[in-house]
């Protein structure tokens, strides 16, 4: 079971494990999205660009962080729902071969009117494996309480 509003404090940082963006990722996000920009999908067009290969979709890089979220398991059986992904910078492309980890930081909480969920403000940053931030922001969530009605 996953942990509760209760059990999240401020300044609390989560770091998730890593994993390897594949061929495979860029092909499939690019299926699933319909998103088949040049950009991602032809190499010889992304040799003249200023990356000089091709980009991994961003929006994947947001999609690897919830699952790396999933796999630590803090939220299993406990989220309610994301509340949305506020001020998202994209700092740095993901490339394939890229071996990314995420952090997350808990920057508050507060009780919500409905007494069996809290909202949490999480800070999450996206670093491949130089150390280079790809990619930060907060997706506040909803988690439930414990206690509902509840000190906390």
């Amino acid at each position: 079971m996953g942990m509760y509003y209760e059990d999240f404090t401020l300044g609390q940082a989560f770091t998730m494990p890593t994993r390897t963006i594949t061929e495979t990722d860029l092909v499939s996000f690019s299926e699933l999205s319909g998103d088949h920009n040049a950009l991602h999908t032809d190499e010889e067009f992304a040799k003249t660009t200023a990356y000089g290969q091709r980009v991994v979709h961003g929006l994947l890089g947001v999609s690897v962080i919830t699952g790396l979220l999933d796999r630590i398991g803090i939220f299993e059986g406990t989220a309610v729902a994301l509340l949305g992904i506020d001020g998202w910078r994209f700092r740095a492309p993901i490339f394939v071969g890229d071996t990314v980890t995420s952090r997350m930081v808990i920057e508050g909480k507060r009780p919500t009117r409905h007494p069996e969920r809290g909202l949490v403000e999480r800070w999450f940053e996206l670093d491949n494996q130089h150390g280079e931030r790809l990619q930060e922001g907060h997706m506040p969530g909803l988690v439930l309480r414990r206690n509902p009605g509840g000190e906390g």
